[in-house]
């Protein structure tokens, strides 16, 4: 298994497209952290302004944690348009080139083969990730320095610099599981089409529709949300919460989980059933 998985990883990091997720970020996040350099501090200013009466404010609140906090926050809604650009790919791409019959003819299963598919688009995902919080955390705090994290959720919660860390690596971790599940979502549109285009379209509209649907001020529509996905991937904000409720953050962690184990079984069933005829 691990040498098919190290195949299709070539595979994925071969195609121009695979970069074009690590090129938006290196470009949008030293864009955001060179405005920052030259307005942030009237960024902390404003966002403090109402309590400067009644607080004095001391410290370095301006630094790498904050602007880590501000990227993973603005980008991370984008995020899933970039990994579907992979996962809508990887299993039409076959069928685009002609290779399934080829690709088939190992003497492996099937199942092998879908499975390292999905795992090496797993460890895509993480890479890209990983790409993000080098740069919007780990530049962000050689540039800027380290200090307490203030955020403000109609109200002023500031985090000591040593319980800072943590909460990143944690929500860095449940954004992995959150893209996974995008990833997951891809992946099945890929098995059933022979045309990169439409699952990456496919995966954006359901996206975009269940994002809409749970907007709209419907009974009927706010009993189903809670069972999307997308209502919970954004719980990676939870870990910068005073207490974090670990209750709400376990759940929404449970319900991607079992979204990504079922698109997993759906399209390896349907890789396994599918009649190659090239």
């Amino acid at each position: 298994m691990s040498t098919l998985i190290w195949v299709e990883l070539q595979k994925i990091y071969k195609k121009w497209r695979t970069y074009i997720g690590f090129l938006a970020i290196g470009v949008l996040v030293p864009i955001v952290q060179i405005a920052l350099y030259f307005t942030g501090e009237g960024y902390v200013k404003a966002l403090t302004r109402n309590f400067q009466d009644s607080f004095i404010f001391v410290g370095n609140l301006f630094n790498g944690y904050l602007i880590g906090y501000l990227l993973l926050s603005s980008l991370f809604i984008h995020i899933p348009f970039l990994i579907v650009l992979v996962g809508g790919d990887i299993l039409a791409s076959e069928a685009t080139a002609g290779t399934y019959r080829m690709l088939l003819t190992r003497p492996v299963s099937r199942l092998k083969v879908v499975t390292a598919k999905y795992i090496s688009g797993i460890i895509y995902v993480a890479t890209l990730l990983a790409f993000l919080a080098l740069l919007s955390l780990g530049i962000s705090c050689l540039v800027f320095g380290t200090g307490e994290l203030i955020s403000f959720r109609g109200k002023i919660i500031i985090f000591a610099a040593d319980d800072i860390l943590w909460r990143f690596a944690a929500a860095y971790g449940f954004a992995l599981l959150s893209m996974s599940t995008v990833f997951a979502l891809a992946f099945l549109f890929s098995s059933m089409v022979e045309n990169a285009i439409g699952p990456i379209v496919a995966s954006m509209a359901v996206i975009i529709i269940l994002f809409i649907l749970s907007a709209l001020p419907i009974d009927f529509f706010k009993d189903i949300s809670p069972y999307f996905f997308t209502s919970h991937m954004i719980q990676w904000d939870g870990f910068f919460h005073d207490p974090v409720d670990y209750k709400d953050i376990i759940e929404s962690a449970l319900i991607m989980f079992a979204h990504i184990v079922g698109l997993y079984l759906i399209t390896t069933y349907i890789f396994i059933k599918k009649d190659i005829l090239s």
